[in-house]
């Protein structure tokens, strides 16, 4: 079984969305009915795909802490699905990605709307606008499910500074990551902390902390979570580069070599850099970030990566990280089947193949 299955949590999450979207629903439809399309596009968004690793790690690290099980908890933690798919929606429109999960991207989606319907104006500003309004409707709402899950206001006072810093670390990464790309900065020392801050403490070290501040967790157990989360959530966003690059388009649900094409600068692009030859570093940073780079130039460029060592030494970076992330655990008291989850999660988080 699935980590994420365990509690029947990923069941229980969906529940939650499901019931919370089916209002906002309603509630969008009171307003106007053009924005059934709206409404339609973040529940196929929301609920139709994506690992529930976050509230999983959040809910595992309350129970960790001694929380006892309710849907209340549930409830809230699952408004973490809503600042994923805010930071999503509009990381797809930042790199022009086509595709995620396989299906048209918001921007991209609604850019089809304006096409098909043959309204005025340019189609691919309409599907821009509406890829950052539907990110920020996510962002609000994410505010809203956790403010209205039945929390009593101890517990919220507790989770809102976590929830808080944790949306500000994610939308300053992704800025970073923008900054880096146009800058061409390739150190390493600039890869690794858009890498911690774009996602490492927002998949697996806030939503810790945000479990632990529900529980009402002690200092050492707020410590330990911190002490794995960091480097687990780095070692996530590396095989995520992994798969960027030489990941299977049927199983990552986006073309092989996007990052390539987007010219994300990425600790393995930022250790091939570091260790090839001068040819390869040329051809390298030469193509690196060409949106028309074909299969032929992303074949090419995997095997500059390649032949360098930086797939090999990021695969033991990602091992490394997580051996650190699995060890933190050993240093705190949790509940047994917590702890189990934890590092089922740590597991399934770093050797994904999508």
């Amino acid at each position: 079984m699935s980590p994420v299955d365990r509690a029947d949590l990923r069941q229980r999450v969906d529940k939650a969305l499901t019931e919370f979207l089916a209002g906002q629903r309603v509630r969008l439809a009171a307003v106007d009915d053009a924005l059934g399309p709206v409404a339609e596009a973040i529940e196929a968004f929301v609920l139709g795909g994506g690992k529930r690793l976050r509230p999983a790690f959040a809910y595992w690290g309350f129970r960790g802490a001694g929380g006892v099980d309710g849907d209340q908890v549930l409830t809230a933690l699952a408004a973490l699905e809503f600042v994923q798919a805010s930071a999503l929606i509009h990381d797809d429109l930042m790199d022009r990605s086509d595709t995620r999960r396989g299906e048209p991207a918001v921007h991209r989606r609604f850019a089809t709307r304006h096409r098909e319907a043959g309204w005025g104006g340019d189609p691919d500003g309409f599907g821009d606008a509406a890829a950052i309004l539907l990110g920020d409707l996510c962002l609000v709402w994410s505010d809203e499910l956790l403010h209205s899950a039945g929390l009593d206001l101890w517990s919220l006072a507790r989770a809102r500074p976590v929830f808080d810093e944790m949306r500000t670390e994610v939308t300053v990464g992704q800025y970073l990551d923008v900054l880096t790309q146009v800058t061409g900065d390739t150190s390493m020392e600039r890869a690794s902390k858009v890498a911690r801050y774009k996602s490492a403490k927002y998949t697996v070290e806030r939503p810790m902390l945000l479990g632990a501040a529900l529980a009402d967790a002690p200092e050492d157990v707020r410590t330990a979570y911190s002490a794995y989360g960091l480097p687990l959530g780095e070692a996530f966003q590396l095989r995520d580069d992994v798969l960027g690059v030489f990941g299977d388009p049927t199983l990552t649900g986006k073309p092989a070599g996007d990052d390539l094409r987007e010219g994300k600068r990425t600790y393995l692009v930022a250790a091939a850099v570091e260790a090839t030859d001068d040819a390869g570093r040329e051809l390298l940073l030469g193509r690196l970030g060409d949106p028309n780079l074909d299969e032929q130039g992303v074949a090419q460029l995997r095997e500059v990566i390649s032949g360098s060592g930086a797939l090999a030494r990021t695969e033991q970076r990602i091992v490394t990280l997580t051996d650190a992330a699995l060890a933190a655990l050993t240093a705190v008291d949790l509940d047994t089947e917590a702890r189990q989850a934890l590092v089922d999660l740590a597991i399934a988080a770093t050797r994904r193949a999508d």
